[in-house]
C-alpha cells in the first residue's frame, strides 16, 4: 500500500474504490486478527492515512481502535551521498529507500490497548552499533566515507517492540520491523549487508544488547525480505533466528512470495515466544491484488 507521492495513499482509500485497496481490506476483515502489521504502508506524520485504512475496515466489520505508527527511516532525506553514486538527493540517500518521507513505511493495528509510553523504537540506532555488524568497507576505509559511517541508521525502516495490553493474556510485546531488499546495490554488497543487520538485530536484542528483552509473551513478525536458502541474502542472519530456542516457527519453510526472478521464497515471518501454544497459523492464498507478498497468520493462547 505504497504510492508513487505523498497524500496519494490517503486519496485513494478515502475514495473507497481502489482495487488493491479493497482486496487487502477484504482479506484482512476475513482473517479478522486481533494485532495486524502492516509493511509497505506510506506515513505521514498526522497519521491520516492509517485512520482512514482503519475506519475503512471497520466499515468492513474489522474494528482497530488502537493503532501506532512512529516516524521511520523510508524517505528520511539526508545531505549525504549515502550510496557513494556521485550524488545526492536520491532516494537511496535517505535514512530508508524513499522517494518521500514515509514511503512504503511500517503501522500495527490492535483491538487491544497500545501502551505508547512505553514503545520501545530502535529506528534511530546507528548501523555502526551494531555488535559485530557487516557495514561494507573499501581499501580507504568505510564505504562511502566516514561522515555517512557516522550517520547511516541501521533500519530501513524501523525496529519496534510495542507493548500491547490484552484483558485476558495481560500484558504482551509486538517486535516488528522490514528490513530492505539484500538486491539493488553493487559490488559492496551494500543492501545485503544492512539486510543481514536489521535481521541480526533481533538475535542481539534477545541477547540483551541494548536493553532487558521481555523473556515470555511476544512475538517477532514482519518481512525479513530474507529467506534462510534462497535468493541473494545473507541466509544465515535467518537461520540464526529460526533456530533460537526463545521462538518457535509455526510455518516452518512455507514461501510466503513469488518473485519471477528467484521463484517461491520465504521472507515473511510470524515467530511467537516459546512459551506460547499455537492453536493455528496459515500462510494465506495468493492474492495479486492485493500485493505480492501473502498474508501470515498465527492464533496464540496459554
Amino acid at each position: 500500500m505504497s504510492r508513487k507521492g505523498p497524500g496519494l495513499l490517503l486519496r485513494d482509500i478515502l475514495r473507497g474504490d481502489d482495487p488493491q485497496i479493497t482486496a487487502v481490506i477484504d482479506m484482512l476483515a476475513d482473517v479478522d486478527a486481533d494485532i495486524i502489521t502492516l509493511q509497505g504502508f506510506d506515513y505521514d506524520l498526522d497519521g491520516l492515512a492509517l485512520t482512514a485504512f482503519a475506519a475503512a475496515l471497520a466499515q468492513a466489520g474489522a474494528d482497530y481502535p488502537y493503532r501506532f505508527a512512529a516516524t521511520q527511516n523510508a524517505g528520511l532525506m539526508t545531505e549525504l551521498d549515502l550510496d557513494a553514486d556521485g550524488k545526492t538527493g536520491g532516494p537511496r540517500d535517505a535514512q530508508g529507500y524513499g522517494r518521500f518521507f514515509g514511503h512504503g513505511a511500517m503501522a500495527l493495528l490492535s483491538r487491544h490497548e497500545i501502551i505508547t509510553p512505553e514503545v520501545q523504537d530502535f529506528s534511530t540506532m546507528l548501523w555502526r552499533d551494531l555488535p559485530n555488524n557487516l557495514y561494507p568497507t573499501t581499501p580507504t576505509g568505510p564505504f562511502a566515507g566516514n561522515e555517512v559511517h557516522a550517520a547511516q541508521r541501521l533500519s530501513s525502516n524501523g525496529h519496534w517492540v510495542v507493548p500491547i495490553r490484552h484483558p485476558d493474556l495481560g500484558r504482551l510485546h509486538v517486535m516488528t520491523f522490514h528490513a530492505t531488499p539484500p538486491v539493488f546495490d553493487g559490488p559492496e554488497d551494500r543492501n545485503g549487508r544492512r539486510n543481514h543487520d536489521e535481521v541480526s538485530f533481533w538475535t542481539h536484542y534477545l541477547d540483551g544488547a541494548f536493553t532487558a528483552p521481555p523473556q515470555e509473551k511476544f512475538v517477532l513478525m514482519g518481512d525479513a525480505n530474507l529467506d534462510p536458502t534462497k535468493g541473494d541474502g545473507r541466509g544465515e542472519a535467518m537461520t540464526r533466528l529460526l533456530d533460537d530456542t526463545r521462538v518457535q516457527d509455526p510455518l516452518a519453510d512455507l514461501p510466503t512470495v513469488l518473485w519471477e526472478q528467484t521463484g517461491p521464497m520465504r521472507v515473511d515471518y510470524v515467530l511467537p515466544s516459546a512459551d506460547w501454544k499455537v492453536t493455528g497459523a496459515q500462510v494465506m492464498p495468493a492474492n495479486p491484488d492485493a500485493s505480492r507478498h501473502q498474508l501470515v497468520w498465527v492464533d496464540l493462547t496459554r
